[in-house]
């Protein structure tokens, strides 16, 4: 009998491969750019910026970084807009030592995709995709949903005409990430595709 600690290691653990994922899975499994291919699907792509701040990495982070849990890095969190919409939520970690030499701008990149920069460097090499289905007492299954909700009210009061759009939480979401290493820089770039995103593969 699985004894309550190890369930909760199997909860938390991350896949090699996403299991029933269904209309999502050909985005969680596809290992090219996410920002090129949103760029072709939507004529209006943009990236809209939530939070660049130093803090500590979440503790499975840290470790597959081969960092200290206690030591602060760069958490960049941004919104990818597909036609003025919400549809993934990206969750970068970039730690300080990682931001030095050919990365020393990647701070500083605002509105800029973070993808994009880092699949243009032919010497850039990327470990293989894992993938989780994050519930609701995930830490990146909040941040996602609190990020969605400031765009909604930001929309909102940017538009006071419009109506309110109402985003009812959904019972999970699915993330991938990966690491990106150049020479002995890391940096951890998780991906969280929005409930916007299957709308718009179901409609189009």
């Amino acid at each position: 009998m699985k004894t309550h600690k190890n369930l909760s290691k199997v909860r938390s653990r991350w896949l090699n491969k996403p299991i029933a994922s269904y209309l999502y899975d050909d985005w969680l499994v596809d290992k090219g750019s996410l920002t090129k291919r949103l760029q072709q699907r939507y004529a209006n792509f943009s990236v809209q910026a939530v939070a660049v701040k130093y803090a500590k990495p979440i503790v499975d982070e840290a470790a597959l970084l081969h960092s200290q849990s206690y030591k602060a890095a760069l958490i960049r969190e941004v919104l990818l807009m597909g036609d003025n919409q919400a549809v993934v939520f990206a969750h970068s970690v970039l730690p300080s030592a990682s931001l030095r030499g050919a990365w020393h701008r990647l701070g500083r990149l605002g509105s800029k995709p973070l993808g994009a920069t880092l699949f243009a460097n032919p010497k850039v090499q990327r470990t293989p995709l894992s993938y989780k289905k994050l519930s609701a007492n995930h830490t990146l299954y909040q941040h996602a949903m609190k990020c969605l909700a400031q765009h909604s009210i930001q929309t909102t009061t940017q538009t006071p005409t419009q109506e309110k759009p109402v985003h009812q939480k959904p019972n999970y979401l699915w993330a991938r990430r990966s690491i990106f290493r150049l020479n002995r820089a890391n940096i951890m770039v998780t991906e969280v595709f929005l409930p916007q995103l299957l709308v718009n593969i179901t409609v189009k």
